[in-house]
């Protein structure tokens, strides 16, 4: 679509740098209520828009694009994952989507370490015991975790996500094993001192930590089922900073208040927002609102590439970062 100007609908806020220069360069609607489109108003956006920018919240189906019109031809998402996006129903529409990987890598295994480090050090518990102004002085017993030095951390998905954990667990001197749909190149495997296991289940049972770095697919969808989490060990520890619904969070609680896992460390949760209440009641489980990629960084290099994948579109050419079908 060269020499025009594409009319594009952004569903959430997003920094004054990244909105000042989608105004710059297309006819943009922004959104200034920091809230989840409704329906009705997404419904509206697909029939009027040339190009909508979503995030994770909005939950782009085959039913609302059925609703959409003509125009719309790029769905240019606001985020690497694309699980709330009927790629196939889109692509039999003429619809092009694209996304923003490779941006919030660092950010998200910054997280995964620190969520490792809370869980297993019990931060939070004494962060409450200071300001709930608890704390009656130094013991020898007193709040007493586990060293992760030594360690044996097995990593669920080994993308770009899963070797940056890699890399800073090293740094802690943790072994590092991983479980991935292709085993990586031994060139790869020998900078990170990686060992493949071609068994998830035989991983799982081995491991001190498991973190869980891997999209959610039809085929990841509760890989780590009840059968699977029963495999840990009692010490064992699971981090999730990339998908609740790779976890049975169900048969999750059970195992942490039944002490058949040690502990947990969550970012995402399978119903999204609406957490499970017991996993809130357990004092060894660390929970947070998505953070994972929260940077003011990240956040800005997303739109950076949400404008190319648009502007890149706009002067006729695919986007960079085309997602098709058999990506995912």
């Amino acid at each position: 679509m060269p020499n025009q100007r594409l009319s594009v609908v952004v569903t959430r806020r997003l920094p004054d740098v990244v909105e000042t220069r989608l105004k710059e360069l297309f006819d943009v609607a922004l959104r200034y209520d920091d809230a989840p489109m409704r329906r009705e108003d997404l419904v509206e956006a697909v029939r009027r828009a040339d190009v909508l920018v979503p995030t994770i919240t909005d939950q782009i189906d085959a039913t609302l694009l059925a609703q959409a019109g003509d125009k719309l031809k790029l769905i240019a998402n606001y985020g690497a994952g694309v699980d709330h996006i009927d790629v196939q129903s889109a692509r039999q529409r003429g619809i092009l989507v694209s996304n923003t990987p490779g941006v919030v890598t660092d950010d998200t295994a910054d997280m995964t370490l620190a969520l490792m480090l809370a869980v297993t050090r019990r931060i939070p518990q004494g962060l409450a015991e200071m300001q709930g102004d608890g704390w009656r002085g130094w013991s020898p017993m007193a709040h007493l975790g586990t060293r992760i030095g030594g360690k044996r951390l097995g990593i669920l998905g080994m993308g770009r996500i899963g070797q940056a954990v890699a890399l800073r667990a090293r740094a802690f001197g943790m072994q590092i094993h991983y479980h991935n749909r292709r085993r990586l190149r031994p060139e790869i495997e020998d900078a990170l001192e990686a060992t493949w296991w071609e068994s998830l289940d035989q991983m799982v049972a081995r491991m001190d930590v498991i973190s869980v770095n891997c999209p959610h697919t039809p085929s990841t969808f509760h890989l780590m089922n009840a059968r699977r989490l029963k495999l840990m060990k009692p010490s064992a520890v699971i981090i999730n900073t990339s998908r609740g619904e790779v976890i049975d969070e169900n048969a999750l609680t059970r195992g942490l208040r039944a002490g058949e896992i040690a502990g947990a460390g969550l970012d995402v949760f399978e119903q999204r927002h609406d957490i499970n209440p017991r996993l809130r009641e357990l004092p060894n489980v660390v929970l947070l609102p998505h953070m994972g990629s929260a940077t003011r960084e990240g956040r800005i290099e997303m739109g950076e590439k949400v404008i190319l994948n648009v502007k890149t579109f706009a002067d006729g050419h695919r986007p960079p970062d085309q997602v098709v079908p058999s990506m995912l």
